[in-house]
């Protein structure tokens, strides 16, 4: 099992962002941050104010074409992320070049997102036939067998969500298919479990932080010179830009952790 040093991807992420900023940023920008932000000015407040605090028994009614456009935003991110790690893992490459790779690697991004879904989908499915099996029996032990098997499935989307976190640059460093690039990626992650899982809480606090405290004071100014549609949007902006500069330093982390991964 080969070393995984985060500290040092640190080091080497930090160096090469600085040297390649002018070829990652607009990459990022134009491909990660802004599909995000048009598919949020899309979103309806209803819908925003579920996506925050989802219960299932208020689902509200989703426009026509929103579930479209949310499935070519994901689309769209996966496709900027793959050009990011191509931009990463292969020096000298130019950005033409890492989009016409990204391109040609989608279909594999896709099949493996696919894969990962019908298997979650039978994992629900065999857990609803349980719960349906025991509640002829009991009604109680039913509901309290439902929750375990939720608690379980959540956990275990959660473990995989880990282990796959090198997917991406598994994808686009080989020309291997579906299958076999997911389980190289599975391959790389294994001993290393917390260590990445302590990485990408500490990522996602980070942004969280700095997006949020972004959206605020970019926000306040908006109001003061266009009113509250102008904050909205000027925070929404300011939120997007700062989330996509730790995206790209994240990306930047992964591709090193993957170099060190496969020695």
């Amino acid at each position: 099992m080969a070393t995984m040093s985060i500290g040092k991807a640190w080091e080497e992420a930090v160096a090469f962002v600085a040297r390649e900023a002018s070829l990652l940023l607009p990459v990022a920008l134009l491909f990660v941050a802004l599909p995000g932000l048009i598919l949020d000015q899309m979103t309806p407040p209803q819908l925003q104010a579920w996506f925050a605090q989802p219960k299932m028994e208020t689902i509200p009614a989703m426009p026509p074409g929103f579930g479209l456009a949310m499935m070519l935003t994901i689309i769209l991110i996966w496709f900027g992320s793959l050009a990011l790690f191509a931009l990463a893992l292969r020096p000298g490459i130019s950005v033409g070049e890492a989009l016409r790779l990204s391109l040609a690697r989608l279909p594999v991004l896709i099949g493996t997102a696919l894969v990962a879904a019908g298997a979650l989908a039978a994992v629900v499915i065999l857990a609803v036939l349980v719960g349906v099996v025991f509640s002829l029996a009991s009604k109680a032990l039913a509901a309290t067998l439902g929750l375990l098997l939720g608690l379980g499935a959540a956990g275990l989307v959660f473990y995989a969500s880990i282990r796959l976190v090198l997917l991406n640059p598994v994808v686009i460093d080989n020309q291997a298919g579906v299958m076999a690039s997911l389980r190289a990626a599975w391959a790389l992650t294994r001993g290393h479990f917390w260590r990445l899982f302590g990485f990408l809480i500490l990522v996602m606090i980070l942004s969280t932080i700095a997006s949020t405290a972004a959206q605020a004071v970019v926000g306040v100014l908006g109001g003061l010179i266009a009113g509250v549609d102008g904050a909205k949007l000027a925070g929404s902006i300011a939120a997007a830009i700062v989330s996509t500069v730790i995206q790209v330093y994240m990306l930047a982390m992964l591709a090193r952790l993957y170099r060190q991964a496969v020695g």
